[in-house]
């Protein structure tokens, strides 16, 4: 069993208001934290990973084929590897949630 200590791992801002933060990573999945501000945006993007999640605090609207989809804190939602993807905080609080990615995804973009 591998660890990764969560004082261990930084969080990334990796675009204005979104921080991500990378867990640990096996050799089927991984797992991503992220936190939201208020008003933040994350661009439209897509990725060979199945991606998995979990909202724990807020709701995120995500932006998928220019359709709003509204996920709430306890929600959980699946997105298609490959399938274009935004997402957007309209509250007044952080969203705060969990993503898997399967394959592993432990070299994003954003950590460069």
């Amino acid at each position: 069993m591998d660890v990764l200590p969560d004082a261990d791992v930084e969080a990334v801002e990796a675009v204005d208001g979104v921080f991500l933060t990378q867990g640990a990573a096996g050799d089927e999945t991984s797992i991503q934290r992220f936190v939201i501000d208020p008003g933040a945006e994350v661009p439209e993007h897509d990725h060979p990973h199945e991606q998995v999640g979990a909202i724990t605090e807020g709701a995120i609207t995500f932006v998928v084929d220019g359709e709003d989809r509204v996920v709430e804190a306890g929600d959980t939602y699946v997105i298609p590897g490959d399938e274009p993807h935004a997402a957007r905080n309209d509250g007044d609080v952080p969203v705060v949630g969990y993503d898997i990615f399967s394959p592993p995804r432990t070299n994003p973009d954003w950590q460069e």
